[in-house]
């Protein structure tokens, strides 16, 4: 059946507006931001890690967790202040709080200090998170917002690929700090195209009041909205699983694999793979919808982890091996998470500032922890990644089937809506 809820949906354009090509380019660069705050300290944490005296090793994976924490608690303030005051200042003063960190991230006399300052640069990316979805949902709905949100992903996706090679570029031209100075830069530049090229995107209609009625009215629609809330959860549980990886991933291609200085390029390799899974996902969603591809892309993901993880218990794994099964599901990772995304936006677009704030929240704060389990139990093997990509993959199926009431493979998109169901 072809239904009004199914079709592609693009809003009314706003006003000065960029094109759609520059709109996804800026809405990603925005969101790559994010990625390139995570990805292009990992080739520097062992320097990072001597010059503050940082013991056990497993303690460097904390530059990443404050982070993320910093980025993740944050999401709940900036989508209420962007449903009262409009998208474009909140997310200008996120982008200097996160390029002032940075810089002073530079100047750090000890590790407790970079960790602060670390969290500090978390929470001005959370803007960035937050405010970026809420444009897009401003401006298109349905299969036309997966589609942009692939495409997003996969420009997004261009910032794994060369963040930790960047990285090692200026590791070779000067001390660990000088990445700081990089992010500061680019953040910067970035903050400079946004103010000058992003014009307002919330309608002036649908501006909420920053009250504690009104705010706790927002948070009440979006919480009682089951499709939205447990697709956020089951997109929660694979960013935790790809959290795991990114925090023991050092650790896996230097230690393990002895990649040395190298390992940069598996991690562009994997990253581009990822890319392309955007891409292909933005072609194949307006014809076969949002639900069968993600539902189709976590039923892989599951097998392959869990052959993954049966193929590790039996001993030593070749690298490989090891990229075989871990691209599958890197491949699949692509086809989920703009979906998943997607379909938890689409009922809220009522109250999308304050919707992905929650989502956000819920996903960087929970995938942060289960990141953190997964990294921290690294023992010198693969079988503890494996083990956390076959739970989470188990758990976010799970979430999935309450969303949809036992359901699978359904093809409409919910209608638009603001209340819960």
């Amino acid at each position: 059946m072809n239904t009004a809820a199914q079709q592609p949906r693009e809003n009314p354009r706003v006003p000065g507006a960029p094109a759609r090509a520059e709109f996804i380019a800026l809405i990603a660069a925005l969101m790559g931001l994010n990625a390139l705050a995570i990805d292009v300290m990992l080739p520097a944490l062992p320097y990072m890690g001597e010059a503050l005296s940082v013991v056990n090793e497993n303690d460097r994976q904390l530059v990443l967790s404050f982070y993320m924490l910093g980025f993740g608690l944050t999401q709940i303030v900036f989508g209420p202040l962007s449903d009262r005051f409009g998208r474009r200042s909140p997310l200008l003063i996120g982008l200097v709080v996160y390029a002032l960190a940075a810089f002073l991230a530079v100047f750090s006399p000890n590790f407790t200090t970079l960790l602060a300052l670390r969290m500090a640069q978390g929470m001005g990316a959370a803007g960035t998170r937050v405010i970026a979805q809420s444009i897009v949902r401003d401006r298109y709905q349905g299969r036309a917002m997966a589609e942009v949100m692939s495409l997003v992903f996969m420009v997004f996706m261009v910032v794994p690929v060369i963040a930790p090679a960047i990285g090692q570029l200026l590791l070779l031209t000067g001390p660990w700090w000088t990445i700081f100075l990089f992010m500061s830069a680019l953040s910067l530049l970035i903050g400079l195209w946004t103010f000058v090229r992003l014009p307002e995107t919330l309608d002036p209609g649908n501006r909420r009041p920053l009250t504690l009625g009104a705010i706790t009215d927002g948070f009440r629609i979006v919480f009682t909205n089951r499709l939205a809330m447990f697709y956020s959860l089951a997109n929660m549980f694979i960013f935790g699983a790809l959290m795991g990886f990114i925090n023991s991933a050092q650790q896996i291609f230097v230690d393990i694999y002895a990649l040395g200085p190298y390992f940069p390029v598996i991690f562009a390799m994997l990253g581009t793979m990822m890319a392309v899974s955007s891409y292909l996902n933005s072609r194949i969603v307006r014809r076969f919808g949002v639900r069968r591809v993600s539902h189709f892309a976590l039923t892989v993901f599951i097998v392959f982890s869990g052959l993954w993880l049966l193929t590790s218990l039996s001993g030593p794994m070749s690298m490989w091996v090891f990229l075989g099964f871990f691209g599958v599901v890197s491949f699949m990772f692509g086809w989920t998470a703009a979906n998943m995304n997607s379909l938890s936006m689409e009922p809220l677009g009522a109250v999308a500032g304050t919707a992905s704030s929650v989502f956000g929240f819920t996903q960087t704060i929970g995938g942060a922890l289960i990141g953190l389990v997964i990294g921290r139990a690294f023992n010198g093997t693969i079988m503890p990644l494996a083990t956390g990509y076959f739970v989470a993959g188990l758990i976010a199926i799970g979430a999935v089937l309450v969303a949809e009431k036992g359901h699978l493979f359904g093809t409409s998109m919910p209608a638009p809506s603001a209340s819960g169901s």
